[in-house]
C-alpha cells in the first residue's frame, strides 16, 4: 500500500484528490487548516483520510511526512522549503505545482544522497507549457531542425458562454495576485534584441494573437523570459517570448488603472468615509463637480471610451462607500473585482495556450504551431484545476509505481517525466492540436 499525503485543500487539490483516490492500492491523507475542506475531498472513501493541520506546527509536519511515502504540497510556496527538507531527511517523494524557489533547488544534492525526486512545476503554467514546449523541441531537434524563434502564451479566462461582462475576465478566486502581476516588468527577446517592459508600462505593451480554432485575443508580455533559453535549451533562438492571454480591451482597461494609482499597496489610514468616486477623485486632484470627465483628461481619453465606461461598470465612480476593510488602494480595486467579476453557478471557465516554433531545416523554414483548448465543466471543476492538478497527480502517480526513477530536484523537462503524462493527460482529452506551415 502506497501513502499519499497532500497538504493544503484549495482549489486546485479536487481533481487531484479524486485521481490518487482511484488508483488501486494507494491511500491518500489531505492535510488543511480546516478539516472541514479536507473532509470534503476525501468524500468519506474508505482510502481516505482527512485530518486537520497547522503547517506552522513543524512536529505534526514532520509526522505526517515521515509516515507517507510522498507528499504533494499545495501550500503557499513559501512552505514547500520546509516540506521539501523534511521529506530529503526522511527519505520521501515530494510533488508541487510551483516555480522552483533557489532554496529548492539548493536541495539537489542531498535529495539525490537521500533517492529522493523533488518534482516542482508540474502543473499547467508552469508544467503543461514545459511538457508541451520540450517534446516540440525535441522533434524539431531530433528532425536536425534549428530553432530561431519560441513564442509560448497561456491565458485563463471565461469561456465565451461566460464571457457576459466588459471586462473580459472573470476570477476564481482571490484577484489580487492577478492584478499585482500588472505591476511585474518584463523581459523578451525580439529578432536578436532584448526587450526591457518596465512595470509600469507592462499593460502598453499589447498585441493581438491569433488562437488556431478559437479567434482573436491579446497578448502581453509574461515577466522574464530570458532565463527560458537556457532552461529549454535552445541558445540558437533569436526571439524568445513568453505571454499571458486575454480577451481584447483588457491590458488598454488596466493600463489605465495602472496610470490611476490603483494598483498601489500603500497601507492608508485616509480613506474612511470616501466613496469609490471621491477616492477617483483624490487621484486626479478633480473638484470633484465631473469626476469622470476628469478622469478621463487625466488619463488622456475620451470621456466615452471603453476604459472609462468598464471603469463606470466596475462602479469606480459609485457613490458607494468604500468598505472599511480596505486599507490599500489594490484592495480597494481587488475587493471591487471579487464583487463583480466572480463566476457564477455553473459557468465554465477556459484555459488556452498556444506555442509556436519557427525552425530551419537547411534551405527551408517551418513554423509549427501546438494550440491547447481546455474548458470547465459546468457545476463541476474548472479548467484551472483540472490542469494544475492532474498533471501532478499522474507523476504521483508513477513516481510511486516506479515509472519515474530520477532523484534530485526535476521540472517536467525530460521524456522520462513529460512523454508519459502527456500521454496520460490526451487520453482524458487534454492534449495540443498542431500544424505545421512552410515559411
Amino acid at each position: 500500500m502506497k501513502k499519499v499525503l497532500v497538504l493544503g485543500a484549495g482549489l486546485v487539490a479536487g481533481p487531484l484528490v479524486r485521481y490518487l483516490l482511484k488508483v488501486d492500492g494507494f491511500t491518500v491523507t489531505v492535510a488543511s487548516r480546516t478539516v472541514e475542506r479536507a473532509q470534503a475531498l476525501t468524500g468519506g472513501a474508505s482510502n481516505g483520510l482527512a485530518l486537520s493541520l497547522n503547517v506552522k506546527d513543524e512536529a505534526a509536519l514532520e509526522a505526517l511526512i515521515a509516515d507517507h511515502d510522498l507528499s504533494v504540497s499545495l501550500l503557499p510556496y513559501v512552505y514547500h522549503p520546509v516540506v521539501a527538507r523534511l521529506c530529503v531527511k526522511h527519505k520521501k517523494q515530494m510533488v508541487t505545482t510551483s516555480y522552483v524557489k533557489p532554496e529548492m533547488q539548493a536541495l539537489d544534492a542531498s535529495a539525490k544522497a537521500a533517492g529522493v525526486i523533488l518534482l516542482n512545476e508540474i502543473g499547467v503554467d508552469p508544467g503543461i507549457d514545459h511538457m508541451s514546449a520540450m517534446e516540440v523541441i525535441h522533434q524539431i531537434a531530433d528532425k536536425g531542425g534549428k530553432l530561431i524563434s519560441f513564442t509560448s502564451n497561456t491565458g485563463g479566462l471565461p469561456a465565451p458562454d461566460a464571457n457576459d461582462n466588459p471586462l473580459g475576465y472573470k476570477f476564481s478566486w482571490a484577484p489580487r495576485g492577478v492584478v499585482l502581476a500588472g505591476k511585474n516588468p518584463a523581459k523578451f527577446l525580439k529578432e536578436g534584441h532584448v526587450v526591457n517592459v518596465p512595470g509600469p508600462e507592462l499593460f502598453a505593451h499589447h498585441w493581438p494573437c491569433e488562437i488556431v480554432g478559437f479567434g482573436e485575443l491579446e497578448v502581453y508580455p509574461n515577466r522574464d523570459s530570458m532565463p527560458y533559453i537556457e532552461t529549454y535549451g535552445i541558445p540558437t533562438v533569436t526571439s524568445m517570448f513568453r505571454g499571458t492571454l486575454r480577451y481584447p480591451g483588457w491590458c488598454d482597461t488596466m493600463k489605465k488603472i495602472v496610470d490611476l494609482g490603483l494598483l498601489d499597496e500603500t497601507e492608508r489610514k485616509d480613506m474612511q468615509g470616501l466613496t469609490y468616486k471621491s477616492l477617483l477623485a483624490r487621484l486626479v486632484q478633480s473638484a470633484g463637480a465631473d469626476t469622470k470627465a476628469d478622469v478621463a483628461k487625466f488619463l488622456g481619453v475620451a470621456v466615452d471610451s471603453d476604459p472609462i465606461a468598464r471603469m463606470q461598470w466596475l462602479g469606480l465612480f459609485s457613490d458607494e462607500a468604500i468598505p472599511a476593510a480596505d486599507n490599500t488602494y489594490l484592495d480597494v480595486l481587488a475587493s471591487r473585482m471579487l464583487k463583480k467579476l466572480g463566476y457564477a453557478p455553473g459557468e465554465r471557465d477556459m484555459l488556452v495556450m498556444q506555442h509556436e516554433f519557427v525552425a530551419k531545416y537547411g534551405d527551408r523554414t517551418e513554423k509549427a504551431t501546438a494550440t491547447m483548448i481546455d474548458y470547465g465543466i459546468p457545476g463541476g471543476d474548472s479548467s484551472m484545476s483540472r490542469l494544475v492538478g492532474l498533471p501532478a497527480a499522474i507523476a504521483a502517480r508513477m513516481i510511486l509505481q516506479g515509472e519515474i526513477t530520477v532523484t534530485g530536484v526535476h521540472v517536467p523537462m525530460i521524456p522520462e517525466i513529460y512523454t508519459p503524462v502527456l500521454a496520460e493527460l490526451a487520453a482524458m482529452g487534454i492534449s495540443f492540436q498542431e500544424t505545421v506551415e512552410q515559411l
